[in-house]
């Protein structure tokens, strides 16, 4: 089991930066892929970008890629994504995912393939 707890959303400018975080508490951090999706209103949830294990590769949606940095800190149990360059449609809750991965260099970019949730953090970017 691994509980994950996002932060870091708030409100923000286009233009603007943003750093959320979500930190996981329960078995090992490091035997867990991580992803992060997020869902806007009215919309159904999407990918955002995954990392593996051992951070050795990651992947993002093309509508955050080269403004989005996924990245983890396994001394703090934690999960980041850096954002930059925000959009008006960037506008959704974030939320953080986990699932125990058998290959450490391996991700995973559906929803389904993930078993563990946090309960999201709000990100506004106004225009």
């Amino acid at each position: 089991q691994v509980q994950l707890v996002e932060s870091g959303g708030g409100l923000e400018q286009a233009g603007g930066s943003l750093r959320l975080s979500c930190a996981a508490s329960g078995r090992s951090f490091s035997i867990y892929a991580m992803a992060w999706f997020r869902q806007a209103p009215g919309k159904e949830r999407e990918f955002v970008a995954a990392i593996s294990r051992n951070s050795g590769s990651t992947y993002y949606a093309d509508s955050v890629k080269g403004r989005f940095t996924i990245s983890r800190d396994s001394a703090k149990n934690t999960l980041y994504l850096q954002m930059h360059s925000l959009k008006p449609e960037d506008t959704a809750v974030y939320y953080c995912a986990a699932r125990l991965s058998s290959g450490s260099d391996l991700y995973y970019v559906r929803g389904n393939d993930y078993g563990y949730w946090g309960q999201g953090t709000r990100v506004t970017v106004s225009s």
